[in-house]
């Protein structure tokens, strides 16, 4: 059974006494709605790009995945792509931006790696009805057994906010673990985010 994760949760990520080897995480979001002058309801397109930075012991960017740029160099973490609407017609269950991950070819030189959500057009994280983020084993097409979930939507905090810090992944002895954030920052880029990670994060 996924466990609902709450700010700050960490989980192990083992399953029957063994590490997992491979991971995905998913990002879903929902289109903001908007109301005419004669009450009809619009659906606004939203684009939040998922991203990944991966640092080392000493904080250091080693690496970043995201939309310009879809596998790490080390070839350990791959991103689905850009998705550019959100869900306008409703919540379809599927993940809009799937970011796998290889577990076993991290190299040892990476010690965290960070999930962060950007607005790319500056929309309010407030806005958007509905984010969560969801930790499976599978594909980004196929949903094989879900580790965890967390809804990073509908925080009073994120008000004015277009980037956030949504987990982060970290050695622990030979093993892997997660912890839920989602902090919003001030950052208007994912540049400026992964400094405020680096800074305030690791």
């Amino acid at each position: 059974m996924a466990i609902s994760l709450a700010k700050g949760q960490r989980i192990s990520l083992e399953k029957g006494g063994k590490g997992l080897e491979k991971m995905c995480v998913g990002v879903n979001w929902g289109a903001i709605e908007k109301k005419s002058l004669f009450g009809k309801i619009k659906k606004e397109a939203v684009d939040l790009d998922a991203s990944v930075g991966l640092f080392s012991e000493n904080k250091q960017l080693i690496d970043t995945v995201y939309f310009g740029q879809l596998g790490s160099k080390c070839g350990s973490i791959r991103h689905s792509g850009d998705d550019l609407t959100g869900d306008i017609d409703g919540d379809d269950g599927l993940d809009n931006e799937v970011i796998v991950v290889d577990l076993t070819r991290i190299p040892k030189t990476v010690s965290q790696v960070v999930f962060v959500l950007n607005s790319f057009q500056g929309q309010d994280f407030a806005a958007i009805p509905t984010a969560s983020i969801r930790i499976y084993e599978g594909t980004p097409d196929r949903v094989d057994d879900i580790i965890a979930t967390f809804d990073i939507a509908n925080d009073a905090t994120f008000a004015g906010k277009v980037s956030m810090i949504m987990g982060k992944l970290y050695r622990h002895g030979d093993s892997w673990k997660f912890t839920s954030i989602g902090d919003s920052t001030p950052d208007r880029k994912l540049e400026q985010t992964l400094q405020t990670v680096s800074a305030k994060y690791l």
